[in-house]
């Protein structure tokens, strides 16, 4: 099972954090922390295998991840997990972010967390591996996009039917109207 999902960059600052089991926050920074120094000290040519660290679990845990520019992207999962199987896991969630931003970047992932948070929903949910193919997770986004550009336009109807009644000049329209004179005796 998939513990957490951590991705920061070279200089430690986190683009990405989802846990699956709840820690305080205060953990979650130190986790953070521990996992950078764990990842970061690792010569380039070494395996992207590791024992997870004091606060995340210790033996029972590992970490697995990948190094891709100026992005760490970290699995941090049980010993039930293949680590080839979670290795070829952030491949495709990297060449999904790539389809996805066209050509992604850090700032992507800041700038549109959203979406991030949508495409690593759609690979895995609550520590389950959901979907690991990247043609269908990008069916689903594309999915997603349209039904939010539908409900752009349901949005928009109630300013386009104020714009019409501003246009259609009610008040003139008002006084133009004709009423008949009534002509009522009323005694009392």
């Amino acid at each position: 099972m998939i513990k957490a999902i951590l991705v920061f960059n070279n200089s430690a600052k986190p683009r990405l954090i989802k846990f699956f089991e709840y820690y305080p926050e205060e953990i979650q920074q130190q986790i953070v922390r521990e996992t950078y120094h764990l990842v970061s000290k690792r010569d380039e040519n070494v395996c992207n295998f590791l024992e997870g660290g004091s606060l995340i679990g210790g033996n029972d845990y590992r970490l697995i991840y990948r190094h891709y520019a100026t992005l760490y992207f970290i699995f941090c999962v049980d010993s039930s997990e293949s680590e080839l199987g979670i290795l070829d896991l952030i491949q495709v969630f990297v060449e999904t972010l790539d389809k996805c931003f066209e050509n992604v970047c850090e700032l992507d992932l800041i700038f549109h967390a959203d979406k991030v948070h949508y495409i690593l929903q759609e690979l895995c949910l609550g520590g389950m591996v959901l979907e690991t193919s990247m043609n269908e997770i990008v069916a689903r986004i594309e999915e997603q996009s349209k039904l939010e550009k539908q409900e752009a336009g349901i949005s928009a109807a109630p300013a386009k039917a104020m714009t019409a009644l501003k246009e259609m000049n009610l008040p003139q329209k008002i006084k133009d109207i004709k009423l008949p004179d009534l002509n009522l005796n009323l005694r009392f």
